[in-house]
């Protein structure tokens, strides 16, 4: 995976981010269409007609990807200023949801409530669009402990109190050529409403239900004790602080820290893109969602050699209409650079992603050229 350097992302003014995801009148003036594929239209001097502000929050998970994503688009059309807060995959749904703000980025798809509000504040049904693939590492700092695998049950049972300390007969079973240290163990968690917990816990309550009776949610269980960190960057410094702990965090973000090799079938399997694209390929759509929606039921339990399924899927969050139609059209010139070849392999460099295969991203493209605009 590339190690990433965080760069400060263009974050909106309290007063920008009061912007009106489907209806306000943002500092905008785009006078032009975008391209068919997304881009930027060209002007009579042969650059971007494209102008004004485009406002948008969600996931700390994908904000190198969106750091990559925003340099790229604005070196096409210099006249554009996008801003994106990376407050965490919650608290982007709720500033879209209530209108604050045009797009967002979540690790988790609109549920159903969030959906209907959506809608109501894009005066349209809004769409979940994957546009970014990232495995999530169990991330721990073990001096002297190398190669470490777990199985899905220890995994489990380290995050739910139950195995306490390195040296665990569990951890022992997986590891049989590793010498453990009797250090007691701290799981890390994150702090905030995220979709990388709710993604994390799912695969859990998928695969040890016994271990993990609870279910899949953003928000980590508070009864099970252990570090909590905010975002991922909270999650990752305390990892980093002191031996013996254990998190989970966006691939892109763990740097040099030590990870982990999860038990799938007969065999461990360490993250990679194309370990964590191989599961995003073999995993149904989500029933019941609007006819451009595309969330994903992710196959967690899978099988499959080569398959690592601890892995983070996250949407780019759009509204299928905009009345404001110079929001529409940064809206649908940005989020078609996201999906374009370009716009994916940027992320790949960035981030350490796996870029969507083309046969989604034709799909994700034909959605962008149908949202309505005006």
């Amino acid at each position: 995976m590339v190690r990433r350097t965080l760069a400060p992302v263009a974050v909106a003014s309290a007063a920008a981010l009061v912007l009106a995801a489907c209806g306000s009148d943002p500092e905008t003036d785009n006078s032009s269409e975008e391209s068919p594929d997304g881009g930027s239209s060209e002007g009579s001097d042969g650059g971007s007609d494209l102008s004004g502000t485009l406002n948008g929050a969600g996931a700390s998970s994908q904000e190198s990807a969106v750091q990559a994503w925003i340099a790229g688009f604005q070196q096409q059309n210099p006249d554009v200023t996008i801003n994106y807060s990376p407050d965490g995959s919650g608290a982007g749904r709720e500033q879209f949801s209530s209108g604050a703000v045009a797009f967002a980025g979540s690790d988790a798809a609109l549920d159903e409530e969030e959906l209907a509000a959506a809608e109501t504040a894009c005066g349209a049904p809004a769409v979940d669009l994957p546009l970014f693939i990232d495995p999530i590492a169990v991330a721990y700092n073990l001096p002297g402990v190398d190669g470490l695998q777990l199985g899905p049950v220890t995994l489990a049972n380290i995050f739910n109190g139950t195995i306490t300390t390195w040296n665990d007969p569990a951890i022992a079973a997986d590891n049989p050529d590793a010498t453990l240290p009797d250090t007691a163990i701290t799981p890390v968690h994150r702090s905030d409403d995220s979709g990388t917990t709710e993604n994390f816990t799912e695969y859990l309550a998928a695969v040890a239900p016994a271990e993990w009776p609870h279910e899949p949610d953003g928000v980590f269980p508070e009864s099970l004790g252990g570090e909590a960190g905010a975002q991922t960057a909270g999650v990752i410094a305390a990892v980093q602080a002191a031996e013996g702990t254990i998190g989970y965090a966006s691939a892109a973000a763990v740097g040099d820290l030590q990870t982990a090799a999860i038990g799938v079938g007969s065999e461990f399997v360490e993250y990679s893109a194309e370990a964590a694209a191989a599961v995003v390929d073999a995993s149904p759509r989500a029933e019941g969602r609007a006819e451009n929606d595309i969330a994903l039921e992710l196959a967690r339990d899978t099988t499959e050699s080569g398959a690592y399924p601890i892995v983070l899927v996250s949407y780019t969050i759009v509204c299928t209409a905009y009345s404001d139609p110079a929001v529409g059209d940064l809206v649908k010139a940005y989020v078609g650079y996201v999906a374009s070849d370009e716009g994916q392999q940027a992320a790949a460099d960035a981030a350490g992603s796996a870029p969507i295969s083309p046969e989604l991203q034709a799909e994700i493209q034909a959605v962008v050229e149908s949202i309505e605009v005006g």
